[in-house]
């Protein structure tokens, strides 16, 4: 089970990193808009329906992952999407890789291991009782609320973009938290219930609302504001999510100095790749 998550996770990651790719390509071309506007023009790209149907299969792939093993597990390999990101972009542009990206790539990579298996998810269950869910969605609802209330107090691109990241990752989080239930109840008990459990309504709401803010996020600014908070913020907010509504564990005492390095591998690495291609995904066209 363990190894179909990672599986998963991992096609999951390549996946959302091809339908990034062209979001990107097709949100940068449509400068000056933004809301329901920007989204009501995208959905006439082409670009923009392959940057859908890579973020689908990803959907398709993340469910599966979070059905076989934890969330504090599943989520952050997600973090693997800018990496892949880099690797499907360069051939587009007839280029490789510096070794300044190489080490980047390392870095998440390395990171990533570190901080895996220092922490080592495991356990958990794939229901939570609405006493864990009531706290949980009124402090990331909250959140993502304020995220956009501050975008609207700042004209710098930087802190637009991040805020709007921040906001989506959150997003993000809460979706993913959605489906490993309702999936979990695909699972145990079939269709009906699946149908039927305000997980999956609530899933595609949040997954709708975190596209939104993505694409705003993607429009609003650079490259290196926005991929930091979305691909960090989304791994740990999943992962809190993991422990405190699924009552997964990882290792605490030392442990935490080894999951500390980690991620600050990972935090040097994803900051590199964004100033080593600062228009990646721009040059996607």
């Amino acid at each position: 089970m363990m190894v179909l998550a990672l599986l998963f996770a991992v096609l999951g990651a390549v996946s959302n990193a091809t339908g990034t790719a062209f979001q990107r390509k097709a949100a940068a071309a449509l400068p000056g808009r933004s809301g329901l506007r920007l989204l009501l023009a995208l959905v006439r790209r082409p670009a923009w329906a392959i940057g859908i149907a890579g973020v689908t299969g990803a959907a398709v792939f993340q469910a599966l992952a979070l059905v076989n093993g934890p969330m504090a597990l599943v989520q952050p390999l997600f973090m693997l999407e800018l990496p892949f990101a880099l690797l499907i972009a360069m051939p587009l542009l007839h280029r490789r890789p510096n070794p300044a990206g190489w080490w980047a790539i390392a870095g998440v990579v390395a990171g990533l291991a570190v901080l895996l298996a220092s922490a080592a998810p495991h356990g958990g269950r794939q229901q939570a009782p609405m006493t864990r869910w009531i706290p949980v969605l009124v402090l990331t609802l909250g959140a993502i609320t304020v995220a956009v209330l501050l975008v609207r107090s700042s004209s710098s691109p930087l802190f637009r973009a991040a805020a709007l990241a921040t906001g989506a990752a959150i997003g993000n989080a809460l979706a993913a938290a959605l489906m490993k239930s309702a999936t979990g109840r695909l699972a145990d008990a079939g269709l009906p219930a699946f149908l039927t459990t305000w997980q999956t309504y609530g899933c595609a709401l949040a997954g709708i609302g975190a596209l939104l803010l993505l694409e705003n996020a993607l429009q609003a600014g650079p490259l290196v504001a926005s991929q930091p908070a979305l691909t960090i913020g989304d791994a740990a907010v999943s992962l809190a999510l993991g422990v405190l509504l699924f009552g997964e564990s990882v290792r605490t005492g030392w442990w935490l100095l080894a999951e500390a390095f980690g991620a600050g591998l990972i935090l040097w690495g994803v900051i590199r790749l964004t100033r080593v291609v600062p228009r990646l995904m721009d040059a996607v066209r």
